[in-house]
């Protein structure tokens, strides 16, 4: 860390001396045009795609360039830089996505728990919330579509949608090397090959490796803590037969695995600093594979395309984890996780005079097995459970534009879905299961289907070509299912209903001085019935029941905005600011836990609603002719949220500071970059469960320096990390 240190003061020096220099005459601005260049963005499922400002909806979009200049190491960075939107890895398995967008998000790593924020990976839907903030790379741009994306994306999209694109091979030979040294003994490494093949066929290669000694320290052994380990594979092939079709096949194959979660006592650490215990380590072990073929055919009809998506992936993990958060063997957690899915769908769009049509149908089937076991008191209670589920979906849909003239469009449109779900459980206090075996029997052996219908209707509005006006309405829905980690033997072990939303919502996008200065808002209003809650209480024998049930009726509203503006040749500022504001409108479970269903659950915050979230971040751009200086400075506030449905439990505020200083050499093909992330050393945490009074860190816990005024597992993120990037792209 030294070394790093010396070498960041060594940049930063050459940097001041080179912005000292006068500069050549401006060729491009190179910082500020890949922030400000026109974003294709394919969330529409139009053919081409279209520009994100001329999308009815709003979306937070970044191409690659963008991507680069953040130096992102996973998606869950971004949800920072857009409002109203948290992209959490829960902390308990790494990788496990507990995402929410404009207050709707889920709290488990129970796999069978259905997202409201959908993750694509070139079109395919990526089944469950396991494996999915894992590293990225070699991406050529990712999509954050904020609001309910049923129509097009159908269940489990309620809160919005995270669109990832991977690069495709391109028509021209391309080599792109990056490698990057963080402080805490991290080094990160990735290469891309692509280019032609021949007069038909293009191909790509992409490696990525992750070194990772840890960034935290154990105060139980002195020893560094987080240590990771990550290589993937990426391959593409892509066949052009004429002009009127194309053919595309990406592969990838990901291993990563790992010391368990940083897990943080709050009762004996406080909830400011990144102090924790613990006498067992853990572990992740993931592996996954998975491809996606693409087939694209021109059409004469509507000058339009036929598009079918065909994906596939399997999914592995075994991970330990220390629940009880402290030195003392009182509750470790092994679990298994196996999932498998496949998933088609074949699609339309074209253009007829003043109508846009685009329509399809998709098919969906998983089968995922999930199973867990409690190491109790020291082992004096070994208890596992679980089982398997499949599922299976069908659905048509169908979007129809209308262009009535030159300034208003109205949107129509319909999806029509059937799903059908069988479990076979067991509930974990009955211990009939092995982590290896599976289980023997089980106390639930059931199926359920349902169908669900969603309607969309909007306008848009132009009055000229630079303002858009847009308005809609649209309902959304979260499948129901089963809860794989039933513990709660007074309750019994039954599904859960499907959860529907309906929204409103209108918004304007504008640019200003020739483009120069760009404002995007959104107002929505959002009434949710049969809320779907993952409930997290504290029991002295098992440590922790989870429930899940459709709990309430709830009403969330608020309002997104994002401006930018180009202050001048060299200087870029872009901003952002989302609110928040939710509330029960009926409550039929005692979400409090205090016994009874009154006003007193109704006042109860909805978790994972941040009220505010804002923020800017200011680049400065110059042209020399040894090259291209540019320098990055962000700033960005989230305000704490509760984390547990009975408010005990909650996720900090946040106030995340990132700088970068970048030099550019050979029209920017090298690039050097210093960069710091989060440099308030910001404490934050992927959760928060409350642990049972008889845990370290509660009141009444017998140990001396081992009690406190509450016992959780509160699993850390990274604070302040610094590092040091070179890129090299040829093309």
């Amino acid at each position: 860390m030294q070394i790093l240190t010396r070498v960041s003061k060594g940049v930063l020096l050459t940097a001041c001396i080179v912005a000292a220099f006068p500069a050549t005459a401006f060729s491009q601005n190179r910082t500020a045009d890949a922030l400000l260049e026109e974003i294709i963005v394919t969330g529409t499922k139009r053919a081409g795609g279209i520009d994100v400002q001329d999308a009815g909806v709003a979306i937070t979009a970044y191409n690659e360039s963008q991507l680069d200049a953040m130096h992102l190491r996973d998606v869950q960075a971004i949800g920072y830089s857009a409002p109203s939107v948290q992209l959490e890895d829960i902390g308990t398995t790494r990788g496990t996505a507990n995402f929410s967008i404009r207050g709707l998000g889920i709290n488990s790593s129970i796999p069978s728990i259905d997202p409201t924020v959908g993750v694509f990976v070139d079109g395919m839907y990526l089944g469950t919330n396991t494996g999915v903030v894992l590293d990225i790379f070699d991406l050529e741009g990712i999509e954050v579509l904020r609001g309910p994306q049923g129509l097009l994306f159908g269940r489990n999209v309620t809160g919005g949608a995270v669109l990832l694109r991977t690069t495709r091979p391109s028509d021209a030979f391309r080599f792109k090397g990056k490698m990057a040294m963080e402080t805490g003994d991290n080094i990160y490494a990735s290469a891309l090959v692509t280019g032609p093949l021949s007069d038909r066929w293009r191909g790509k290669f992409s490696l990525y490796r992750n070194d990772d000694s840890g960034w935290h320290t154990n105060l139980a052994t002195g020893e560094d803590h987080g240590a990771a380990e990550t290589t993937m594979v990426r391959g593409g092939l892509e066949y052009l037969p004429n002009d009127s079709m194309n053919f595309l096949l990406r592969m990838e194959h990901g291993e990563t695995e790992g010391d368990g979660p940083a897990s943080q006592n709050e009762g004996l650490y406080g909830t400011t600093g990144f102090g924790f215990a613990i006498d067992e380590p853990g572990y992740y072990d993931n592996e996954w594979n998975q491809f996606t073929f693409e087939s694209t055919f021109d059409v004469n009809a509507g000058d339009g395309e036929i598009v079918n998506i065909l994906g596939w992936r399997e999914y592995s993990s075994m991970t330990l984890s220390d629940i009880d958060s402290s030195p003392i063997f009182l509750f470790h957690a092994p679990a298994r996780t196996e999932q498998d899915q496949f998933s088609n769908e074949l699609r339309y769009s074209g253009s007829y005079d003043n109508l846009y049509v685009t329509t399809g149908a998709y098919f969906f089937k998983q089968d995922l097995l999930y199973l867990e076991r409690r190491l109790i008191q020291g082992g004096a209670l070994d208890i596992t459970g679980g089982g398997d589920q499949e599922s299976e979906t069908f659905a048509v849909f169908a979007s129809l534009d209308v262009v009535l003239n030159d300034v208003f469009t109205l949107n129509f449109g319909g999806r029509y879905t059937q799903e059908e779900k069988t479990a076979r459980i067991a509930s974990i206090p009955l211990n009939l299961c092995t982590i290896d075996a599976g289980c023997a029997s089980a106390d639930l052996n059931d199926s359920r289907s349902w169908k669900n219908f969603t309607p969309k209707i909007g306008i848009q509005v132009k009055p000229n070509d630079s303002t858009q006006l847009y308005g809609f309405w649209t309902k959304g829905f979260r499948s129901g299912g089963y809860n794989m980690r039933h513990t709660a033997v007074a309750i019994p072990n039954r599904s859960f209903d499907e959860e529907e939303q309906s929204s409103f919502e209108v918004g304007v996008k504008k640019d200003f001085a020739d483009g120069r200065v760009r404002l995007n808002a959104a107002a929505y209003h959002n009434t949710i019935e049969d809320m779907q809650r993952e409930v997290n209480l504290t029991d002295p024998v098992v440590g922790v029941v989870q429930i899940i049930q459709n709990t309430a009726d709830a009403t969330i509203t608020g309002l997104d905005l994002e401006a930018s503006w180009v202050l001048s040749d060299s200087l870029f500022l872009s901003t952002s600011l989302g609110y928040v504001d939710g509330q029960y409108d009926e409550v039929n479970f005692d979400i409090s836990s205090d016994g009874v269903i009154d006003a007193g659950d109704r006042a109860l915050q909805l978790p994972r609603l941040a009220p505010w979230s804002y923020g800017a971040q200011l680049v400065y751009t110059r042209d020399y002719s040894w090259g291209n200086l540019s320098m990055q400075a962000s700033g960005y506030r989230r305000d704490p949220a509760k984390y547990t449905d009975n408010n005990r439990g909650s996720l900090r505020a946040a106030d995340m500071f990132d700088a970068s200083v970048n030099l550019g050499f050979k029209d920017n093909r090298l690039k050097f970059s210093l960069y710091g992330k989060n440099l308030k050393d910001e404490s934050t945490i992927g959760g928060d469960t409350q642990l049972p009074g008889n845990f370290p860190g509660s009141p009444g816990f017998p140990v001396p320096g081992l009690s406190g005024n509450k016992a959780t597992f509160s699993p850390l993120n990274k604070g302040r990390v610094y590092g040091l990037e070179v890129i090299y792209d040829y093309e």
